[in-house]
Protein backbone atom coordinates (compact mmCIF):
# COMPACT_ATOMS: atom_id res chain seq x y z
CA UNK A 1 0.00 0.00 0.00
CA UNK A 2 1.35 3.43 -0.98
CA UNK A 3 2.04 5.83 1.90
CA UNK A 4 -0.02 9.00 2.30
CA UNK A 5 1.36 12.49 2.86
CA UNK A 6 0.38 12.09 6.52
CA UNK A 7 2.77 9.14 6.77
CA UNK A 8 5.78 11.23 5.73
CA UNK A 9 6.09 13.27 8.93
CA UNK A 10 4.77 16.56 7.56
CA UNK A 11 3.23 19.22 9.78
CA UNK A 12 -0.42 20.21 9.80
CA UNK A 13 0.36 23.41 7.87
CA UNK A 14 2.23 21.51 5.17
CA UNK A 15 -0.58 18.97 4.85
CA UNK A 16 -3.06 21.83 4.42
CA UNK A 17 -0.93 23.25 1.62
CA UNK A 18 -0.69 19.84 -0.06
CA UNK A 19 -4.45 19.36 0.21
CA UNK A 20 -5.09 22.82 -1.25
CA UNK A 21 -3.04 21.87 -4.33
CA UNK A 22 -5.13 18.74 -4.81
CA UNK A 23 -2.32 16.22 -4.35
CA UNK A 24 -3.91 12.93 -3.31
CA UNK A 25 -0.88 10.79 -2.57
CA UNK A 26 2.89 11.24 -2.81
CA UNK A 27 4.75 10.16 -5.92
CA UNK A 28 7.53 7.58 -5.43
CA UNK A 29 10.26 10.24 -5.38
CA UNK A 30 8.32 12.24 -2.79
CA UNK A 31 7.61 9.21 -0.61
CA UNK A 32 11.30 8.28 -0.51
CA UNK A 33 13.02 11.65 -0.24
CA UNK A 34 10.76 13.75 2.00
CA UNK A 35 11.38 11.70 5.20
CA UNK A 36 15.14 11.68 4.50
CA UNK A 37 15.28 15.43 3.99
CA UNK A 38 13.15 16.08 7.08
CA UNK A 39 15.73 14.08 9.05
CA UNK A 40 18.45 16.39 7.76
CA UNK A 41 20.12 13.74 5.54
CA UNK A 42 21.98 14.62 2.36
CA UNK A 43 20.25 13.08 -0.65
CA UNK A 44 21.34 12.13 -4.17
CA UNK A 45 18.12 11.53 -6.09
CA UNK A 46 17.72 10.28 -9.66
CA UNK A 47 14.38 11.69 -10.77
CA UNK A 48 12.94 12.41 -14.20
CA UNK A 49 10.96 15.47 -15.19
CA UNK A 50 7.33 15.13 -14.18
CA UNK A 51 7.87 12.82 -11.19
CA UNK A 52 6.98 15.43 -8.58
CA UNK A 53 10.56 16.15 -7.54
CA UNK A 54 9.93 19.87 -6.94
CA UNK A 55 7.53 19.16 -4.09
CA UNK A 56 9.93 16.45 -2.89
CA UNK A 57 12.47 19.10 -1.88
CA UNK A 58 10.11 22.09 -1.48
CA UNK A 59 8.07 20.53 1.35
CA UNK A 60 11.11 19.74 3.54
CA UNK A 61 12.48 23.23 2.90
CA UNK A 62 9.17 24.75 4.01
CA UNK A 63 9.18 22.59 7.15
CA UNK A 64 12.77 23.40 8.14
CA UNK A 65 12.70 27.19 7.69
CA UNK A 66 12.64 29.23 10.92
CA UNK A 67 9.92 31.75 10.10
CA UNK A 68 11.10 34.11 12.88
CA UNK A 69 14.53 34.56 11.30
CA UNK A 70 14.53 36.98 8.35
CA UNK A 71 17.60 35.56 6.65
CA UNK A 72 18.32 33.22 3.73
CA UNK A 73 18.07 29.70 5.13
CA UNK A 74 17.58 27.64 1.95
CA UNK A 75 19.14 27.97 -1.48
CA UNK A 76 17.83 26.22 -4.61
CA UNK A 77 19.90 26.23 -7.81
CA UNK A 78 18.27 25.60 -11.20
CA UNK A 79 19.74 25.58 -14.72
CA UNK A 80 17.25 27.98 -16.34
CA UNK A 81 15.28 31.01 -15.25
CA UNK A 82 12.04 29.23 -16.20
CA UNK A 83 12.77 26.36 -13.83
CA UNK A 84 13.91 28.81 -11.14
CA UNK A 85 10.57 30.62 -11.37
CA UNK A 86 8.69 27.31 -11.34
CA UNK A 87 10.55 26.07 -8.26
CA UNK A 88 10.09 29.44 -6.56
CA UNK A 89 6.35 29.38 -7.21
CA UNK A 90 6.09 25.86 -5.79
CA UNK A 91 7.96 26.76 -2.60
CA UNK A 92 5.83 29.91 -2.25
CA UNK A 93 2.55 28.02 -2.60
CA UNK A 94 3.59 25.25 -0.21
CA UNK A 95 5.00 27.76 2.29
CA UNK A 96 2.10 30.19 2.17
CA UNK A 97 0.45 28.85 5.32
CA UNK A 98 3.69 29.50 7.25
CA UNK A 99 4.30 32.91 5.71
CA UNK A 100 7.68 31.99 4.21
CA UNK A 101 9.36 34.66 2.06
CA UNK A 102 10.62 33.22 -1.25
CA UNK A 103 12.66 35.11 -3.84
CA UNK A 104 13.51 34.03 -7.42
CA UNK A 105 16.90 35.31 -8.58
CA UNK A 106 17.97 34.97 -12.21
CA UNK A 107 19.69 36.78 -15.04
CA UNK A 108 17.70 39.07 -17.30
CA UNK A 109 15.74 40.53 -14.37
CA UNK A 110 16.64 43.94 -12.91
CA UNK A 111 18.89 43.82 -9.86
CA UNK A 112 16.74 46.39 -8.02
CA UNK A 113 13.85 43.99 -7.58
CA UNK A 114 16.13 41.24 -6.33
CA UNK A 115 17.98 43.58 -3.96
CA UNK A 116 14.69 44.74 -2.42
CA UNK A 117 13.67 41.14 -1.83
CA UNK A 118 16.99 40.28 -0.21
CA UNK A 119 16.89 43.36 2.03
CA UNK A 120 13.31 42.54 3.02
CA UNK A 121 14.50 39.23 4.47
CA UNK A 122 13.96 36.50 1.89
CA UNK A 123 14.19 33.13 3.65
CA UNK A 124 14.36 30.92 0.54
CA UNK A 125 16.28 32.00 -2.56
CA UNK A 126 15.77 30.12 -5.83
CA UNK A 127 17.98 31.06 -8.74
CA UNK A 128 20.34 30.34 -11.59
CA UNK A 129 24.04 29.80 -10.74
CA UNK A 130 25.34 32.84 -12.61
CA UNK A 131 23.11 35.41 -10.91
CA UNK A 132 23.49 33.75 -7.49
CA UNK A 133 27.26 33.96 -7.87
CA UNK A 134 26.99 37.64 -8.87
CA UNK A 135 25.08 38.46 -5.69
CA UNK A 136 27.58 36.57 -3.55
CA UNK A 137 30.49 38.51 -5.06
CA UNK A 138 28.63 41.82 -4.68
CA UNK A 139 28.04 41.03 -1.03
CA UNK A 140 24.26 41.29 -1.47
CA UNK A 141 23.52 37.61 -0.76
CA UNK A 142 24.52 36.39 2.71
CA UNK A 143 24.71 32.59 2.98
CA UNK A 144 25.92 32.27 6.58
CA UNK A 145 22.48 31.10 7.79
CA UNK A 146 21.83 28.64 4.95
CA UNK A 147 20.86 25.22 6.25
CA UNK A 148 19.71 23.54 3.02
CA UNK A 149 21.04 23.65 -0.54
CA UNK A 150 19.22 21.95 -3.43
CA UNK A 151 20.59 21.41 -6.93
CA UNK A 152 17.63 20.85 -9.24
CA UNK A 153 18.40 19.23 -12.62
CA UNK A 154 22.04 18.90 -11.55
CA UNK A 155 23.11 17.08 -14.71
CA UNK A 156 21.56 19.81 -16.85
CA UNK A 157 23.52 22.48 -14.99
CA UNK A 158 26.75 20.58 -15.57
CA UNK A 159 25.88 20.12 -19.25
CA UNK A 160 25.42 23.89 -19.50
CA UNK A 161 28.90 24.51 -18.09
CA UNK A 162 27.92 25.66 -14.59
CA UNK A 163 30.23 23.30 -12.71
CA UNK A 164 32.68 26.03 -11.62
CA UNK A 165 29.82 28.33 -10.60
CA UNK A 166 28.24 25.54 -8.54
CA UNK A 167 31.51 24.71 -6.83
CA UNK A 168 32.07 28.39 -6.03
CA UNK A 169 28.59 28.65 -4.47
CA UNK A 170 28.87 25.43 -2.48
CA UNK A 171 32.22 26.59 -1.11
CA UNK A 172 30.47 29.65 0.37
CA UNK A 173 27.77 27.88 2.38
CA UNK A 174 28.39 26.83 6.02
CA UNK A 175 29.98 23.46 6.69
CA UNK A 176 26.98 22.40 8.74
CA UNK A 177 24.36 22.23 6.02
CA UNK A 178 22.22 19.77 4.10
CA UNK A 179 22.75 19.26 0.36
CA UNK A 180 20.26 17.55 -1.97
CA UNK A 181 21.08 16.77 -5.61
CA UNK A 182 18.20 16.00 -7.95
CA UNK A 183 19.22 14.79 -11.38
CA UNK A 184 17.56 13.00 -14.29
CA UNK A 185 20.72 10.93 -14.69
CA UNK A 186 23.68 10.34 -12.39
CA UNK A 187 26.83 10.24 -14.51
CA UNK A 188 30.32 10.15 -13.00
CA UNK A 189 30.65 13.92 -12.74
CA UNK A 190 27.50 14.08 -10.59
CA UNK A 191 28.88 11.34 -8.38
CA UNK A 192 32.16 13.28 -8.13
CA UNK A 193 30.26 16.41 -7.08
CA UNK A 194 28.37 14.38 -4.49
CA UNK A 195 31.57 12.87 -3.07
CA UNK A 196 33.14 16.31 -2.71
CA UNK A 197 30.26 18.17 -1.07
CA UNK A 198 27.82 15.65 0.43
CA UNK A 199 28.15 13.68 3.62
CA UNK A 200 26.99 10.08 3.48
CA UNK A 201 24.14 10.88 1.08
CA UNK A 202 21.11 8.65 0.84
CA UNK A 203 20.78 7.42 -2.75
CA UNK A 204 17.25 7.46 -4.18
CA UNK A 205 16.42 6.19 -7.65
CA UNK A 206 13.16 5.60 -9.46
CA UNK A 207 12.83 2.08 -10.86
CA UNK A 208 13.48 1.81 -14.58
CA UNK A 209 9.95 0.72 -15.38
CA UNK A 210 8.60 4.02 -14.00
CA UNK A 211 10.96 6.23 -15.97
CA UNK A 212 8.08 7.28 -18.20
CA UNK A 213 4.81 8.22 -16.53
CA UNK A 214 2.51 5.18 -16.25
CA UNK A 215 -0.53 7.37 -17.03
CA UNK A 216 0.95 8.38 -20.39
CA UNK A 217 -0.22 6.31 -23.36
CA UNK A 218 2.63 6.05 -25.86
CA UNK A 219 2.22 5.43 -29.58
CA UNK A 220 4.20 5.60 -32.78
CA UNK A 221 3.13 6.24 -36.34
CA UNK A 222 5.32 5.04 -39.21
CA UNK A 223 5.15 7.64 -41.94
CA UNK A 224 7.37 8.79 -44.84
CA UNK A 225 9.27 12.04 -44.30
CA UNK A 226 7.25 13.84 -46.97
CA UNK A 227 3.95 12.99 -45.21
CA UNK A 228 4.90 14.20 -41.72
CA UNK A 229 3.07 17.52 -41.90
CA UNK A 230 -0.12 15.84 -43.07
CA UNK A 231 0.26 13.24 -40.31
CA UNK A 232 0.61 15.92 -37.63
CA UNK A 233 -2.43 17.87 -38.79
CA UNK A 234 -4.56 14.74 -38.96
CA UNK A 235 -3.45 13.71 -35.46
CA UNK A 236 -4.29 17.17 -34.15
CA UNK A 237 -7.69 17.15 -35.83
CA UNK A 238 -8.42 13.66 -34.48
CA UNK A 239 -7.18 14.22 -30.93
CA UNK A 240 -8.24 17.90 -30.51
CA UNK A 241 -5.64 18.35 -27.74
CA UNK A 242 -6.22 20.99 -25.08
CA UNK A 243 -2.49 21.74 -25.07
CA UNK A 244 0.22 19.95 -27.03
CA UNK A 245 3.98 20.24 -27.43
CA UNK A 246 5.43 19.22 -30.79
CA UNK A 247 9.17 18.51 -30.69
CA UNK A 248 11.40 19.03 -33.72
CA UNK A 249 15.10 18.28 -34.08
CA UNK A 250 16.22 21.61 -35.56
CA UNK A 251 15.40 25.29 -35.24
CA UNK A 252 14.61 25.46 -38.95
CA UNK A 253 12.06 22.65 -38.64
CA UNK A 254 10.45 24.43 -35.68
CA UNK A 255 10.03 27.62 -37.70
CA UNK A 256 8.77 25.85 -40.82
CA UNK A 257 6.32 23.57 -39.01
CA UNK A 258 4.99 26.39 -36.80
CA UNK A 259 4.38 28.59 -39.84
CA UNK A 260 2.66 25.74 -41.70
CA UNK A 261 0.37 24.97 -38.76
CA UNK A 262 -0.36 28.67 -38.26
CA UNK A 263 -1.31 28.88 -41.91
CA UNK A 264 -3.75 26.02 -41.38
CA UNK A 265 -5.52 27.86 -38.60
CA UNK A 266 -3.90 26.55 -35.42
CA UNK A 267 -2.76 28.96 -32.73
CA UNK A 268 0.93 28.22 -32.31
CA UNK A 269 3.88 29.36 -30.20
CA UNK A 270 7.38 28.39 -31.34
CA UNK A 271 10.55 28.43 -29.23
CA UNK A 272 14.16 27.45 -29.83
CA UNK A 273 17.63 28.74 -29.05
CA UNK A 274 17.40 31.78 -31.36
CA UNK A 275 14.27 33.17 -29.67
CA UNK A 276 15.28 35.95 -27.26
CA UNK A 277 14.33 35.58 -23.62
CA UNK A 278 11.65 38.26 -23.57
CA UNK A 279 9.84 36.84 -26.58
CA UNK A 280 10.27 33.31 -25.25
CA UNK A 281 8.61 34.22 -21.95
CA UNK A 282 5.71 35.84 -23.82
CA UNK A 283 5.19 32.77 -25.98
CA UNK A 284 5.36 30.41 -23.02
CA UNK A 285 2.88 32.53 -21.08
CA UNK A 286 0.49 32.48 -24.02
CA UNK A 287 0.77 28.68 -24.13
CA UNK A 288 0.35 28.27 -20.37
CA UNK A 289 -2.67 30.59 -20.36
CA UNK A 290 -4.33 28.63 -23.16
CA UNK A 291 -4.08 31.42 -25.73
CA UNK A 292 -1.92 29.14 -27.88
CA UNK A 293 -3.03 25.54 -28.25
CA UNK A 294 0.28 24.28 -29.63
CA UNK A 295 3.92 24.77 -28.68
CA UNK A 296 6.45 23.77 -31.34
CA UNK A 297 9.94 23.49 -29.90
CA UNK A 298 13.38 21.99 -29.99
CA UNK A 299 14.58 20.02 -26.98
CA UNK A 300 15.15 23.31 -25.15
CA UNK A 301 11.55 22.87 -23.94
CA UNK A 302 11.96 19.28 -22.79
CA UNK A 303 13.42 20.23 -19.43
CA UNK A 304 13.58 23.21 -17.16
CA UNK A 305 10.44 25.01 -18.35
CA UNK A 306 7.28 25.62 -16.36
CA UNK A 307 4.68 24.07 -18.69
CA UNK A 308 2.10 22.20 -16.59
CA UNK A 309 -0.89 20.14 -17.70
CA UNK A 310 0.18 19.31 -21.25
CA UNK A 311 -2.28 16.76 -22.65
CA UNK A 312 -0.24 15.61 -25.67
CA UNK A 313 3.38 15.36 -26.74
CA UNK A 314 4.12 14.75 -30.42
CA UNK A 315 7.63 13.87 -31.52
CA UNK A 316 7.73 15.25 -35.06
CA UNK A 317 11.29 13.90 -35.17
CA UNK A 318 12.22 10.79 -33.22
CA UNK A 319 14.57 11.71 -30.33
CA UNK A 320 18.27 10.86 -30.62
CA UNK A 321 18.27 8.64 -27.52
CA UNK A 322 16.11 7.26 -24.73
CA UNK A 323 16.99 10.05 -22.29
CA UNK A 324 15.79 12.68 -24.74
CA UNK A 325 12.64 10.62 -25.29
CA UNK A 326 11.97 10.40 -21.56
CA UNK A 327 12.52 14.13 -21.09
CA UNK A 328 10.14 14.99 -23.91
CA UNK A 329 7.42 12.56 -22.89
CA UNK A 330 7.83 13.73 -19.30
CA UNK A 331 6.07 16.97 -20.28
CA UNK A 332 2.71 15.12 -20.27
CA UNK A 333 1.08 12.67 -17.85
CA UNK A 334 2.51 14.58 -14.90
CA UNK A 335 1.53 14.19 -11.26
CA UNK A 336 -0.79 11.26 -11.98
CA UNK A 337 -2.67 12.96 -14.82
CA UNK A 338 -3.36 11.16 -18.09
CA UNK A 339 -1.40 12.08 -21.18
CA UNK A 340 -0.60 10.88 -24.67
CA UNK A 341 2.72 10.77 -26.51
CA UNK A 342 2.90 10.11 -30.25
CA UNK A 343 6.18 9.67 -32.12
CA UNK A 344 6.46 9.94 -35.89
CA UNK A 345 8.93 7.38 -37.26
CA UNK A 346 10.18 7.13 -40.83
CA UNK A 347 10.90 3.62 -42.21
CA UNK A 348 14.65 4.21 -41.76
CA UNK A 349 14.18 5.04 -38.07
CA UNK A 350 12.50 1.83 -36.91
CA UNK A 351 15.77 0.46 -35.48
CA UNK A 352 16.18 3.65 -33.47
CA UNK A 353 12.64 3.23 -32.15
CA UNK A 354 13.39 -0.35 -31.03
CA UNK A 355 16.51 0.85 -29.21
CA UNK A 356 14.47 3.44 -27.31
CA UNK A 357 11.83 0.84 -26.43
CA UNK A 358 14.53 -1.43 -25.08
CA UNK A 359 15.99 1.33 -22.91
CA UNK A 360 12.66 2.47 -21.44
CA UNK A 361 11.48 -1.15 -21.13
CA UNK A 362 8.21 -0.37 -22.81
CA UNK A 363 6.68 -1.13 -26.20
CA UNK A 364 5.04 1.76 -28.03
CA UNK A 365 1.70 0.92 -29.63
CA UNK A 366 1.48 1.35 -33.42
CA UNK A 367 -1.01 3.81 -34.90
CA UNK A 368 -2.34 4.06 -38.43
CA UNK A 369 -2.71 7.36 -40.24
CA UNK A 370 -6.10 8.87 -39.29
CA UNK A 371 -8.44 9.14 -42.26
CA UNK A 372 -10.89 12.00 -42.91
CA UNK A 373 -13.65 9.56 -41.94
CA UNK A 374 -11.93 8.90 -38.59
CA UNK A 375 -11.71 12.63 -37.93
CA UNK A 376 -15.35 13.22 -38.87
CA UNK A 377 -16.47 10.35 -36.62
CA UNK A 378 -14.44 11.71 -33.67
CA UNK A 379 -15.92 15.18 -34.17
CA UNK A 380 -19.42 13.75 -34.19
CA UNK A 381 -18.63 11.91 -30.97
CA UNK A 382 -17.33 15.08 -29.32
CA UNK A 383 -20.41 16.96 -30.48
CA UNK A 384 -22.75 14.31 -29.08
CA UNK A 385 -20.92 14.39 -25.73
CA UNK A 386 -21.22 18.17 -25.60
CA UNK A 387 -24.91 17.95 -26.54
CA UNK A 388 -25.61 15.42 -23.79
CA UNK A 389 -23.81 17.63 -21.26
CA UNK A 390 -25.86 20.65 -22.38
CA UNK A 391 -29.09 18.68 -21.92
CA UNK A 392 -28.04 17.52 -18.45
CA UNK A 393 -27.18 21.11 -17.46
CA UNK A 394 -30.49 22.44 -18.73
CA UNK A 395 -28.92 25.15 -20.86
CA UNK A 396 -31.57 24.68 -23.56
CA UNK A 397 -34.47 25.86 -21.39
CA UNK A 398 -34.44 29.46 -22.72
CA UNK A 399 -35.06 28.06 -26.22
CA UNK A 400 -37.95 25.78 -25.25
CA UNK A 401 -40.55 28.38 -26.23
CA UNK A 402 -38.99 28.70 -29.69
CA UNK A 403 -39.16 24.94 -30.16
CA UNK A 404 -42.79 24.89 -29.05
CA UNK A 405 -43.64 27.55 -31.65
CA UNK A 406 -41.88 25.64 -34.43
CA UNK A 407 -43.48 22.36 -33.32
CA UNK A 408 -46.81 23.73 -34.49
CA UNK A 409 -45.49 23.56 -38.07
CA UNK A 410 -42.80 20.84 -37.97
CA UNK A 411 -42.14 17.51 -36.30
CA UNK A 412 -39.93 17.82 -33.16
CA UNK A 413 -37.49 15.26 -34.57
CA UNK A 414 -37.08 17.32 -37.74
CA UNK A 415 -36.47 20.49 -35.70
CA UNK A 416 -33.83 18.78 -33.56
CA UNK A 417 -32.10 17.25 -36.60
CA UNK A 418 -31.98 20.61 -38.42
CA UNK A 419 -30.63 22.40 -35.33
CA UNK A 420 -27.92 19.78 -34.88
CA UNK A 421 -27.06 20.05 -38.57
CA UNK A 422 -26.56 23.81 -38.28
CA UNK A 423 -24.63 23.62 -35.01
CA UNK A 424 -22.46 20.68 -36.06
CA UNK A 425 -21.58 22.19 -39.42
CA UNK A 426 -20.61 25.46 -37.73
CA UNK A 427 -18.38 23.67 -35.25
CA UNK A 428 -16.56 21.53 -37.81
CA UNK A 429 -15.50 24.01 -40.49
CA UNK A 430 -12.19 22.82 -41.87
CA UNK A 431 -9.27 24.92 -40.71
CA UNK A 432 -7.80 25.30 -44.19
CA UNK A 433 -11.12 26.62 -45.51
CA UNK A 434 -11.34 29.11 -42.65
CA UNK A 435 -8.04 30.77 -43.51
CA UNK A 436 -8.09 30.77 -47.33
CA UNK A 437 -9.66 34.25 -47.59
CA UNK A 438 -7.15 36.71 -49.00
CA UNK A 439 -8.29 40.28 -49.41
CA UNK A 440 -11.71 41.03 -47.91
CA UNK A 441 -11.99 41.19 -44.14
CA UNK A 442 -13.57 38.12 -42.53
CA UNK A 443 -17.19 38.66 -41.55
CA UNK A 444 -17.50 40.13 -38.09
CA UNK A 445 -13.77 40.88 -37.85
CA UNK A 446 -11.71 44.07 -37.68
CA UNK A 447 -8.70 44.29 -40.00
CA UNK A 448 -5.44 45.65 -38.59
CA UNK A 449 -2.38 46.85 -40.51
CA UNK A 450 1.24 46.11 -39.48
CA UNK A 451 4.09 48.01 -41.11
CA UNK A 452 6.44 45.02 -41.43
CA UNK A 453 6.34 41.74 -43.33
CA UNK A 454 8.35 38.86 -44.75
CA UNK A 455 11.31 41.04 -45.71
CA UNK A 456 11.72 41.92 -42.01
CA UNK A 457 11.52 38.23 -41.05
CA UNK A 458 8.01 38.49 -39.57
CA UNK A 459 6.06 35.23 -39.51
CA UNK A 460 2.40 34.51 -38.63
CA UNK A 461 3.38 32.85 -35.33
CA UNK A 462 5.30 35.98 -34.32
CA UNK A 463 2.18 38.09 -34.83
CA UNK A 464 -0.06 35.66 -32.94
CA UNK A 465 2.46 35.32 -30.11
CA UNK A 466 2.85 39.08 -29.69
CA UNK A 467 -0.87 39.84 -29.92
CA UNK A 468 -1.78 37.19 -27.35
CA UNK A 469 1.04 38.09 -24.97
CA UNK A 470 1.03 41.89 -25.20
CA UNK A 471 -2.72 42.49 -25.52
CA UNK A 472 -3.81 39.47 -23.44
CA UNK A 473 -6.25 38.20 -26.07
CA UNK A 474 -7.09 34.60 -26.95
CA UNK A 475 -5.55 33.11 -30.06
CA UNK A 476 -9.03 32.09 -31.19
CA UNK A 477 -9.94 35.79 -31.64
CA UNK A 478 -7.34 36.12 -34.41
CA UNK A 479 -8.47 35.26 -37.91
CA UNK A 480 -6.82 35.53 -41.29
CA UNK A 481 -3.22 36.78 -41.47
CA UNK A 482 -2.19 38.11 -44.89
CA UNK A 483 1.60 38.49 -44.92
CA UNK A 484 3.34 40.52 -47.64
CA UNK A 485 6.93 41.60 -48.22
CA UNK A 486 6.83 44.82 -46.16
CA UNK A 487 3.47 44.81 -44.39
CA UNK A 488 0.73 42.51 -43.08
CA UNK A 489 -3.02 42.51 -42.51
CA UNK A 490 -4.53 40.68 -39.55
CA UNK A 491 -8.24 40.06 -38.98
CA UNK A 492 -9.16 40.20 -35.27
CA UNK A 493 -12.49 40.11 -33.46
CA UNK A 494 -13.58 43.72 -32.69
CA UNK A 495 -13.24 43.59 -28.89
CA UNK A 496 -9.83 41.95 -29.15
CA UNK A 497 -8.78 44.45 -31.85
CA UNK A 498 -9.48 47.34 -29.47
CA UNK A 499 -7.24 45.69 -26.88
CA UNK A 500 -4.47 45.30 -29.43
CA UNK A 501 -4.70 48.96 -30.44
CA UNK A 502 -4.86 50.13 -26.81
CA UNK A 503 -2.08 47.94 -25.38
CA UNK A 504 0.13 46.89 -28.26
CA UNK A 505 0.20 49.73 -30.77
CA UNK A 506 3.96 49.15 -31.02
CA UNK A 507 5.43 45.64 -30.98
CA UNK A 508 8.90 44.19 -31.32
CA UNK A 509 8.82 41.42 -33.93
CA UNK A 510 12.04 39.69 -34.95
CA UNK A 511 14.03 42.62 -33.57
CA UNK A 512 12.00 45.28 -35.44
CA UNK A 513 9.61 47.83 -33.94
CA UNK A 514 6.30 47.25 -35.69
CA UNK A 515 3.33 49.60 -35.49
CA UNK A 516 -0.28 48.41 -35.51
CA UNK A 517 -3.05 50.62 -36.89
CA UNK A 518 -6.57 50.06 -38.20
CA UNK A 519 -6.48 49.09 -41.87
CA UNK A 520 -8.08 51.57 -44.26
CA UNK A 521 -10.88 50.14 -46.41
CA UNK A 522 -9.76 49.46 -49.96
CA UNK A 523 -11.34 51.48 -52.73
CA UNK A 524 -13.03 49.76 -55.66
CA UNK A 525 -12.59 50.83 -59.26
CA UNK A 526 -15.71 53.02 -58.99
CA UNK A 527 -14.20 54.94 -56.06
CA UNK A 528 -16.43 53.37 -53.41
CA UNK A 529 -14.87 51.81 -50.32
CA UNK A 530 -15.21 48.12 -49.63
Amino acid sequence: MSPSFKDLGLSKEALQAVDALGYEEPTPIQAETIPLLLEGRDVLAEAQTGTGKTAAFALPIVERVDVKRRAVQALVLAPTRELAVQDSDQVHVLGRTRGIAVLPVYGGQAYDHQLRGLRAGAQVVVGTPGRIMDHIRRGTLDLQHVRTVVLDEADEMLDMGFVEDIEFILDQVPEERQIALFSATVPRRIEALARRYQRDPARVSIAAETRTAPQTRQFYLEVPQRAKVEAVTRILDLESPQSAIIFCRTKREVDELAETLQGRGYTVSAIHGDINQRQRERLLKAFRDGRSELLVATDVAARGLDIPEVTHVINYDIPDDSDAYVHRVGRTGRMGRKGEAITLVTPRETRQLRAIEKQIRRKLKPLRMPTPADIAARRRQHFLEALRAAIDEGVGEPYALLVEEMAQEHDALEIAAAAIHLAFDASTVRRDEAVEADGPTEAGMTRLYLDAGRRQGVRPQDIVGSFTAEADIAGATIGTIDLYDDFAFVDVQPTAARKVLDRAAALVLRGNEVHVTPARPRERADGRRR
